[in-house]
């Protein structure tokens, strides 16, 4: 009985937050493969069956310069990629580095880069801007509007996550959707993020939001109030095959964040690949969770906090 399992969990322990809710959310995910596996069907089976046949999925662009992320821009757009994402108008300087502009520099630049980026891609694919919740409320609406004019799909992240007032009227003053939801770590979080009209595309992390089934209550929310799904990833396959099973039978899905469709080290601890064609990921139909470690692999590998400290470095604080 996995929700029976999950509330125990969940109630259990005085302390409640991120680290706890990621160790209930790798412990559901591994019950949900068991189960899978069991029956002799993926999770999305178990979880109402497939909407779709194969799910959009954008590529990243990670860079420091403009000139660079047009580069890159072509380089993704040219290998089948419909939709960009991390693309940061305001780059990504490290922590170590001092940032000044004055507002209208620092807007002009921004809008200047978006429009660059746009002018690249053409009608052929969808950017996905990412502002790693550098801006105030205030700059957020004088970007956004800025922006407008090349049609992003959505704008994420665009002010700190800690108030859904202060989004939600960042959101009544622009037209284009926010998303956000990858720092939050409970289906009460979303409702209230939901209730309070803060966004329109939930990015919620299954490895820290307490799991599948907990991912699928939220989609199920995020439906009721028309509002769309776009699983966050910044783990690792198992997290990314989850994501896989939520995105194939949410019928409310928008789109998957890929780590380049899981190369190098992510496509090693498989046994088997993720099948990835033209900027899509087919569902694997084996049971449960679609995939299978190669322990070998993983004993080989084992954690050294090095990426955690790339992810700071990625993520500078201005």
């Amino acid at each position: 009985p996995i929700e029976h399992h999950w509330n125990v969990m969940h109630r259990f322990s005085y302390f409640q937050g991120m680290a706890e809710n990621a160790a209930i959310s790798a412990i559901d995910m591994a019950l949900w493969d068991i189960k899978g596996k069991a029956l002799g069907v993926p999770i999305f089976e178990l979880l109402g069956g497939a909407a779709r046949t194969k799910a959009r999925i954008y590529g990243h662009i990670y860079e420091n310069t403009i000139e660079k992320m047009l580069v890159e821009c072509e380089v993704k757009m040219n290998a089948g990629f419909t939709a960009f994402g991390h693309l940061n108008p305001f780059l990504d300087e490290g922590n170590d580095k001092v940032y000044f502009k004055t507002h209208i520099k620092k807007m002009r630049d921004a809008i200047e880069n978006t429009e660059r980026m746009r002018a690249v891609v053409g009608d052929r694919v969808d950017l996905l801007i990412e502002i790693h919740r550098r801006l105030t409320p205030a700059e957020a609406i004088v970007f956004a509007r800025g922006i407008e004019h090349t049609h992003p799909m959505f704008i994420e992240d665009p002010i700190r996550p800690e108030s859904n007032d202060a989004m939600a009227r960042v959101a009544e003053k622009i037209n284009i959707p926010i998303a956000t939801g990858e720092r939050l770590t409970t289906k009460y979080d979303f409702a209230r993020l939901l209730n309070a009209g803060s966004a329109a595309i939930l990015q919620m992390n299954l490895g820290r939001v307490g799991g599948i089934l907990e991912a699928k209550k939220i989609a199920g929310m995020a439906e009721v109030h028309h509002a769309q799904i776009a699983p966050h990833l910044y783990c690792g396959p198992i997290v990314g095959a989850a994501n896989i099973q939520i995105a194939t039978c949410s019928p409310n899905f928008l789109i998957l964040e890929s780590i380049e469709t899981w190369g190098g080290f992510h496509s090693e601890i498989l046994k088997a690949p993720i099948r990835f064609e033209e900027g899509h990921v087919i569902p694997p139909t084996a049971p449960g969770l679609g995939v299978e470690l190669n322990e070998e692999v993983a004993r080989a590998n084992p954690y050294t906090g090095t990426m955690l400290h790339l992810e700071m470095t990625q993520h500078p604080v201005q």
